[in-house]
């Protein structure tokens, strides 16, 4: 080799040592005959374990089988690209891009050239744009909880107002009269506590800052039933509460109130006219599980043909029309937003039981 064609040889070696990407050339045999600095670096390796010696699979150790397909390729005399996750000698996770190119000489694949970018910047960006996104999402849930909540569940709160105004005017006697105004009172004051709550909740700007409670679920359907008493009187329902005293639940005050709220509500809506409505609501602790279900003598609901949609939003199933579509909506979506699950059993005609696991207490 002559002096000129050294020196360029020499500058090609230093440029390739200086470019920021890894560069490698392997032979067909698969043993490394070229290799950059940043290439070496990479690997933490020296230039005298690479070069002429070290075969890619010694190299790449448990990655080899997962590159190899890209390699066979590559000897076939495709061009490969592809992104890799990959351990480095100090214990941490780098990520990059490779690209396979073939040496060909003469129709023959001879070696293949590697380039390799380290994007594991960009990939920590992508990683929290992501997580931004996730939480954009989750945040427009939250909001997308609380107007429902607000348009659905303090109607419901309206209504009732409404329907005991009605009775009142309606009333024959004075006692009549001071039974409903008392009726009146327990509502409103559960009314403002709901209000009170969501209040809160706009104060911290964010559903799932307000913390959880300590809530007792005997209570929580008492209170609920006192709030439907206009509904239970004038369906003539009948509400067995056998929830063991003693079972609490840690969850969002706001939701459980409007879980609770929605379930004896559609019980009683969506009860056959030929009968009054029957509800059971029961609870059971199960593997450190709390296991509410909601069980009525209603409409029922064909699963096999409505089931997909059941908690989907503005979907209504029986023509009632008060039906928004959107209770069973919020009540699923406060549901998974704590950590539990629903599930349903119904037969048309013979009723409906709503099934709401809730996590264990953290000791």
């Amino acid at each position: 080799m002559d002096t000129k064609k050294l020196r360029t040889k020499i500058f090609e070696l230093k440029v390739a040592d200086h470019i920021t990407a890894m560069l490698a050339y392997w032979d067909k045999n698969l043993v490394c005959r070229f290799a950059n600095s940043a290439y070496i670096d990479w690997f933490g390796k020296t230039q005298e374990e690479m070069i002429d010696k070290i075969t890619v699979k010694e190299l790449l150790g448990t990655l080899y089988e997962m590159n190899l397909p890209f390699i066979s390729a590559v000897l076939k005399g495709e061009v490969q690209t592809f992104e890799r996750e990959i351990p480095t000698p100090t214990g941490g996770t780098r990520h990059s891009l490779a690209n396979y190119y073939p040496d060909i000489v003469n129709g023959e694949v001879v070696g293949f050239y590697v380039h390799v970018a380290d994007v594991s910047s960009l990939k920590l960006l992508e990683i929290e744009l992501l997580k931004s996104n996730h939480r954009v999402n989750e945040q427009n849930k939250r909001l997308l909880n609380f107007s429902n909540i607000v348009s659905h569940d303090l109607k419901s709160y309206a209504n009732n107002i409404s329907s005991i105004l009605d009775l009142i005017n309606q009333a024959s006697s004075e006692d009549e009269k001071s039974e409903m105004f008392e009726l009146l009172k327990v509502i409103s004051k559960e009314f403002s506590r709901t209000v009170n709550h969501l209040n809160e909740i706009t104060r911290s700007q964010n559903l799932a800052k307000l913390n959880p409670e300590l809530i007792n679920l005997n209570e929580l359907v008492e209170k609920t039933k006192m709030t439907l008493l206009v509904q239970i009187h004038t369906s003539n329902a009948i509400i067995t509460n056998t929830i063991d005293i003693i079972i609490n639940v840690l969850a969002n005050p706001v939701y459980m109130e409007s879980i609770i709220l929605n379930l004896l509500t559609n019980a009683i809506k969506y009860r056959q006219q030929t009968k009054p409505p029957i509800v059971e609501v029961s609870c059971t602790q199960e593997l450190g599980k709390t296991i509410l279900k909601v069980k009525d003598n209603g409409k029922g609901i064909d699963l096999e043909k409505h089931g997909a949609d059941l908690f989907g939003m503005y979907k209504t199933f029986h023509g009632n029309s008060d039906a928004q579509g959107i209770g069973l909506f919020i009540t699923k979506n406060q549901i998974e937003e704590m950590g539990g699950q629903i599930e349903v059993e119904s037969k048309e005609n013979v009723g409906t039981t709503f099934t709401v696991t809730f996590n264990a207490i953290p000791n």
